[in-house]
């Protein structure tokens, strides 16, 4: 309770009988109790002087009222430095073995104002204060367009810092209804918890409820409330739906799910236009410019090895300008070796999206790719890679060697993908061993390459861009000859593994928090405009500590404080090798974060409210607090 600054207020007057047990039963749960003695002419006085040293009393020389006891109390409640009251009756009625479940709450519901609900049904309350409690129920619905079970409970926690029409107060018991009112206009969450109640029998209640005296005030006052809810109550319950963005606060299924499950990444209507864009101006290029081109240019003359040269170079010009307006992404050629391709190759590569083949092209002019059938049959480009010497690897390998052979004596490398395939979260896979078995019969040299982010930026399945960072290595190759006494399926798994490798080094390279920034957006876009908000917020202070989120750490990792799971999520995607678990207190946050879509295996939501709920700090080898 002190970690969240929770103390409990009691108002009393007159209740002399109870008000020992009372507090003794508070203090065996809370040790910070304010009590305000509102005028008592009875023994309330003299039992308090026994707990001087154990509460803070506050004493009224006069009754004033219930409503001018809350209030004595909520201001010296936030002298001391409490953000949160839980008020408690004092003629023990109310069971301080509930204060746990406010408090818990309280915790999971920062901000909320908590009522405790009375099951009445069984309770032997007498016919007034039954009415009195539907007839405030009755009124509350009217000036806020909500129900409650319970208005008339005293039995709840106040957050101290959204208490409205405190001046407005009135002093007696329906000061109560006017906190609820005041609180639901100005958009303050009310949340009701189940309690317990004991009434004692008839004939030993204290009450300083006056029937005749009190409705007549209770409904005066509440006709004004009325008024005041047509003029202030519904102007400022709409200002306040806009600036805590309560409006358009639900998921639009349209672009966060397909067929009913949830997308990896919400289609937000800049990828739908960066994505209409990048495949329409390749489709144009493809269609009405180079395979017209390709047509007429080989369509009249001898089509000499200069003739397609040219040709190549042109397709590969082309390239280069598809995936320079890739939008929304930026190409990165490294070349460490200095690799010329002055001699021929076999040119082995990760494979990772449909736009692997541009970013090859565009690298070299004499490369030839080997295709499926998919590649091969296109209508929006097979015309030109057909022109472009490229072969399908259905036709079988003995029927297409006599042309691999005249490419590789033209100064050709040959281009193939190991995998075969794509993997959906674009790790390497596999290689099979035909690559290696061509390289022999070829007798080339094995030039491996590597691709990290077009999986990213186009993810298998998907025809929507991303935002990303694309890099192509080139690395050392291998001569055939150093190859030639290991089985196919030993090179197979080496070039992997080499592969693998400085993939991964390219992950540790490039895969940063600004690298993850559009991935984490499009998780939360469209999933409601308070959550769409909260999470360009935890964002933005998310790169304010981009260091610590690109240490790169190892083992363990702990997160309290994790919001609706903005930072966590970013700090998991850049650590792939620490196992990161994220405490979050409240109980829409959590509800938020373990609701993000396709979460890595490597990140733990964890709902925490007690201390011993966030682990032991020395099982773990970091604690970041947010």
């Amino acid at each position: 309770m002190r970690r969240h600054k929770i103390c409990v207020l009691v108002p009393t007057y007159n209740n002399g009988g109870t008000i020992r047990d009372v507090i003794a039963g508070i203090l065996d749960f809370c040790a910070d109790v304010i009590v305000v003695n509102d005028g008592s002419t009875d023994e309330t006085e003299c039992i308090l002087e026994s707990f001087n040293d154990s509460v803070n009393i506050i004493t009224h020389s006069e009754n004033k009222g219930k409503g001018h006891a809350l209030r004595s109390g909520f201001m010296e409640a936030a002298r001391l430095g409490y953000e949160y009251a839980i008020t408690i009756d004092s003629d023990g009625q109310h069971y301080p073995e509930d204060i746990p479940s406010f408090v818990r709450t309280i915790v999971e519901n920062p901000g909320a104002l908590i009522i405790g609900e009375r099951d009445l049904s069984n309770a032997d309350i007498n016919g007034k204060s039954s009415f009195a409690n539907k007839f405030s129920n009755f009124w509350f619905h009217l000036q806020t367009g909500r129900r409650l079970k319970d208005t008339q409970t005293g039995f709840r926690a106040y957050p101290l810092r959204k208490l409205h029409g405190m001046s407005l107060l009135t002093s007696r018991y329906e000061a109560e209804l006017e906190l609820l009112v005041f609180a639901s206009w100005h958009g303050t969450k009310i949340i009701p918890i189940p309690i317990a109640v004991y009434y004692p029998p008839q004939s030993e209640r204290v009450s300083h409820f006056r029937p005749a005296l009190d409705f007549t005030r209770i409904s005066i006052l509440n006709t004004i409330l009325c008024f005041a809810a047509i003029l202030y109550g519904i102007p400022a319950r709409i200002y306040n739906s806009f600036t805590q963005h309560r409006i358009f606060n639900k998921e639009f299924r349209l672009f966060t799910r397909k067929r009913g499950e949830k997308l990896d990444a919400a289609v937000t209507l800049c990828r739908i236009f960066r994505s209409i864009y990048g495949f329409s101006f390749f489709t144009f290029m493809a269609t009405a410019v180079f395979s017209p081109f390709a047509s007429i240019y080989f369509l009249k003359g001898k089509n000499s090895d200069r003739k397609k040269l040219r040709f190549h170079k042109m397709v590969r010009w082309g390239c280069e300008l598809t995936t320079r307006n890739y939008p929304g992404a930026r190409t990165t050629y490294e070349n460490p070796s200095n690799e010329d391709f002055n001699r021929p190759a076999l040119v082995i590569c990760n494979h990772q999206s449909h736009l692997d083949l541009p970013l090859l092209i565009a690298m070299h002019p004499k490369l030839v790719f080997l295709t499926n059938d998919w590649v091969w049959n296109s209508p929006v480009f097979g015309n030109i890679i057909h022109h472009a010497d490229f072969l399908p690897v259905s036709e079988g390998i003995e029927n297409i060697m006599p042309r691999l052979r005249k490419l590789k004596e033209n100064g050709y490398s040959i281009v193939i993908f190991p995998e075969g395939t794509r993997s959906p979260d674009s790790r390497v896979m596999r290689f099979h061993q035909g690559a290696f078995l061509l390289a022999k019969e070829l007798d080339l040299d094995i030039l491996p390459l590597v691709l990290h982010g077009a999986g990213h930026f186009l993810p298998k399945g998907s025809f929507l861009f991303r935002k990303g960072k694309l890099t192509l290595r080139i690395m050392q190759r291998t001569g055939n000859r150093e190859l030639e006494e290991l089985p196919f399926r030993k090179q197979a798994s080496y070039f992997r593994s080499l592969i693998k490798n400085e993939y991964e080094r390219l992950v540790r390279k490039n895969e940063d928090a600004e690298y993850f920034r559009s991935l984490v957006l499009y998780k939360y876009a469209y999933r409601g405009w308070s959550i769409v908000s909260r999470c360009k917020k935890e964002l933005k202070k998310a790169f304010d500590h981009a260091d610590i989120i690109n240490c790169r750490n190892f083992g363990k990792v702990r997160i309290i404080n994790g919001g609706i799971g903005v930072f966590p999520l970013l700090y998991a995607l850049v650590n792939k090798d620490a196992e990161v678990f994220s405490y979050i207190e409240d109980a829409e946050d959590f509800r938020i974060a373990s609701d993000t879509p396709t979460l890595p295996s490597n990140l733990h939501f964890i709902h925490a409210v007690w201390n011993n709920d966030f682990g032991n700090e020395k099982d773990f080898d970091k604690t970041i607090t947010l």
